[in-house]
Formats: structure tokens, sequence, C-alpha cells
């Protein structure tokens, strides 16, 4: 059993893997290790355990689906230890074992893992993009706002899911931190270092109460669903949200507010078209000297000047007096 030591994350594998199809090693006797398991102790010393370095040699090509690479850097993202095993053996059966229409067999064991484990990556970037809520900590010496953000993900997509946030928020100074990976941008480039503690994260800035309240007055107890509710916003993100002290209280007065709704008394605002006012007035006398008369079969020889202020005097009709 041959074991590959690589970086946990996905060029580290790409490289290392594309190196072995070259080779044309199979995948049963490969042992992938990341360093993420802590089980280093178990293969010799330090020196003999380094992460093998990318290669520099130009090696032949490997045509590999980029459907396949595409899932591969969600998967490489996925916390389980197997799936770089998996990976190999998928990207092996593509290219030795020709199955080349191995990623429309959805079926397939191997393929519906990959499958899984992407699919646990999207719905954790999804909650990142979602749940993520930026403090303001101060301004630079260029008047650029700071920003810091506390998230705890489950699996590694710092590094994928940051530049969604980098063109997002371009123009201010932000920190996304996490247990595992922190993003920085400083309106120029992305830079990541190692995750830190939550408490190096700010607990809340003066801006939160105006989001509490904005979140309390879109609140529409009409359409509560506890259920659906908690299955998009799970309970444990709620302790890193602003507005979750109110859910609770707002979910509690939704039957009473809802029966309010119900019992209020129709508007009767009348409708638009009923509110414009009947009968064509007189219109203004021009406030140009160009006779009325005329003035049709001369539009082609005026100037856009001398139109644009005729189109200022169009009065003929009730709609001119609610033009925006």
């Amino acid at each position: 059993m041959e074991t590959i030591r690589i970086k946990p994350n996905f060029e580290s594998w790409r490289m290392q893997a594309r190196k072995l199809l070259v080779q044309s090693v199979p995948p049963e006797g490969l042992l992938w290790e990341d360093g993420s398991s802590g089980a280093d102790s178990l293969f010799g010393d330090l020196e003999n355990n380094a992460f093998e370095k990318p290669s520099t040699t130009i090696m032949p090509q490997v045509r590999i689906p980029r459907d396949f690479m595409n899932l591969a850097e969600l998967v490489a993202c996925h916390r389980v230890s197997e799936r770089w095993g998996v990976l190999y053996k998928v990207a092996w059966r593509l290219t030795h074992g020709k199955e080349r229409q191995l990623l429309a067999l959805r079926i397939d064991s191997d393929l519906k893992r990959l499958e899984d484990w992407a699919s646990a990556v999207r719905r954790d970037r999804h909650k990142m993009k979602a749940f993520v809520r930026f403090r303001k900590i101060g301004d630079t010496e260029t008047g650029r706002e700071q920003f810091v953000a506390w998230f705890e993900p489950e699996h590694s997509i710092v590094e994928l899911t940051a530049p969604f946030f980098a063109k997002r928020f371009a123009s201010m100074d932000w920190s996304i931190l996490t247990p595992w990976q922190c993003a920085h941008w400083d309106g120029q480039s992305l830079q990541f270092s190692p995750g830190v503690s939550s408490r190096e994260a700010p607990k809340e800035d003066q801006l939160e109460d105006y989001w509490r309240s904005y979140y309390a007055h879109i609140f529409n107890p009409a359409r509560l669903k506890l259920n659906a509710m908690q299955s998009e916003m799970p309970k444990k993100y709620w302790k890193n949200l602003p507005e979750a002290p109110l859910i609770a209280e707002l979910t509690r007065k939704a039957a009473r507010r809802t029966g309010d709704m119900v019992e209020a008394p129709v508007s009767t605002k009348a409708h638009v078209s009923e509110r414009i006012p009947s009968g064509v007035p007189s219109p203004d006398p021009p406030s140009r000297s160009v006779e009325p008369a005329g003035v049709l079969s001369r539009a082609d020889t005026m100037s856009l000047e001398e139109l644009s202020q005729l189109g200022l005097q169009c009065k003929a009709c009730p709609l001119h007096d609610r033009a925006t």
C-alpha cells in the first residue's frame, strides 16, 4: 500500500492525481493522507512525511471531463477523509477504465457519494452567503469602512466562497473569521490566514439596532412556517445572527397579528384608474413664440432644444400632472 501525502486542498490533489494517472497507478494500492487526521505519527519521521511538492516537469496530458473537475473542486472542500481516494478512483475510471459515460450514471455508488458530498458543500456555501453578518469596527485612513464577520462553516469553503463577498462588498475592507480559515479583503486582493477563535470577532456594533428594526418590519406573520424557516435557517446559526433574539417573540405573536390583519376593514382607497380626473383640461398657452398650427409639419426642421421645450408644455391630457 503506497501512501500519497497531499495538502488538504483541491490543487494539491489535482497535481498528485495527474501524476499518478500518467504513470497508470491503479487506485486499489493507494492510501491518501492530507494531514488533517493527525495520523502522521503512523508513517515514520517528519522528513519522510513531508507533503509532496507540485512537480515542475511537463507531463503528458490526461483528458478528464470538465464536469468532473468542477465536481471535484466542490468535493475537495468536504471534510470526509475518504474523499481523495474516491475522487481518484472515479478519475481512474474515466481515463483508464474508459467509462466515458460514468458522469451520467447517477446510480453509480462512487459517483453518488461524490454528488452527496458536493451537495453538502453547496448547501454550506449557500448558508455562508446568507448568514454572514458584518460588524463595523472602524474606518481606514483613506476613509474606507472596515468590517469583520464571524461564521462557522461545516466544510472548508472559505477560499472557494470568498470571491463572492469580494465582488459583493468591494467598496469596504472586511474580514471573515472562521475556526478553520479566515479571508481578508482590502479593496484590491483577497488574502487568507489560519482560523481563529470566536473571541477574536466583535460581538455587535451600532448598526445592529437598525438591522433588527428592519427585520421586525419586514416579518410577515401570515406567511410564517416554522418548519420551513428552521430548514433554511437552522438554529445552529442563530447565535451569530443579530436578528435571532427577535424570532421567538415575532413567532409567538404571529397568530394574533395574522388575526388582526384578517379582521382589519377593507381599504376603501380607489383604484388608480378611478383617481384620474375626467375630462380633458385646456392646454396652457405656449410660453415661446411658436404658433401651434403647423408645428408637427415643421418638427423635422426643429432643433432638439425646441422639441424639448414643446414637450414640457404638453398638458392636453390628464396624465401630465402625474408624470415622473
